[in-house]
């Protein structure tokens, strides 16, 4: 709050009284019949003196402290002034203006927070877990019996590929033959290249190493007591509906590739 008040002139708390009573510029001058510029320049002086950039603000704050002697009466009779001693600060001032710098401080607390109550901060909003993308090779494929030759074709193979939170891929793998033999295989293994141990009845492998070059290719090496048996390339086409198997034996010689085709079923 300001600590100039008390320098507000007779002429200026009247014109505040009248104006915290809800009349306008025009209306004040009229009743003190004075011109609207006579008036704003004591409105202006009065928010110089005190600091207050709102009249009606500096209004409703002398208003609300009934600090005068005597209220100020419609008819433009000036509030009577009483001198009294100089207060600390070495000016000459009212009675009722003196009161009003007292108060004028405790006043201010009230309205400050009446205007604004403490609020406590805002709860943070939960944040969201990142979702990780699905990747092209999860899912269920089956092999295109219709590519594999008439002699060598089983009655159905699947493979499945699931992948953890924590990265790994879980492989699952059904094999159907004509004589209604069923083989399968399971492994669960990072993409680091680290050889796990597959389970399952498949007696030519009994462990698996993965490596993820691509988000949709995987490679597999498939080995049987520390020694590689296969290479296989899994790769998935741009739409996702079809899956490439290539496959390198490995032998003594020279590397032979063969090539299967699988499509989406799940």
């Amino acid at each position: 709050m300001p600590s100039d008040l008390a320098t507000l002139s007779a002429k200026e708390v009247e014109v505040l009284r009248l104006l915290a009573a809800g009349h306008t510029v025009k209306s004040i001058a009229v009743r003190l019949e004075r011109s609207e510029a006579s008036i704003n320049e004591r409105l202006r002086d009065a928010r110089r003196k005190t600091g207050v950039g709102s009249s009606r603000e500096l209004a409703r704050l002398l208003d609300a402290q009934e600090i005068w002697d005597k209220k100020i009466e419609l008819s433009g009779n000036a509030v009577n002034s009483d001198p009294s001693p100089q207060l600390p600060t070495g000016r000459q001032t009212t009675k009722g203006t003196a009161t009003m710098l007292i108060a004028l401080p405790i006043l201010a607390v009230g309205l400050a927070l009446a205007a604004d109550p403490p609020q406590s901060p805002p709860e943070p909003l939960p944040a969201k877990a990142a979702v990780a993308p699905a990747s092209p090779l999860a899912g269920r494929w089956a092999l295109d019996l219709e590519r594999i030759p008439a002699s060598e074709r089983p009655l159905g193979v699947t493979i499945a590929f699931t992948r953890s939170d924590d990265g790994r891929w879980t492989t699952e793998v059904d094999i159907a033959q004509p004589d209604g033999a069923r083989q399968h295989a399971a492994s669960t293994a990072a993409t680091d290249g680290t050889p796990v141990g597959i389970t399952g009845n498949m007696s030519f492998i009994d462990s698996v190493a993965l490596r993820q070059p691509a988000a949709d290719t995987l490679v597999m090496t498939l080995g049987k007591k520390g020694a590689p048996v296969s290479t296989r390339v899994y790769t998935v086409s741009k739409d996702r509906r079809s899956m490439t198997e290539t496959i390198i034996w490995a032998s003594g010689e020279l590397p032979k590739l063969e090539t299967t085709y699988f499509h989406r079923v799940g």
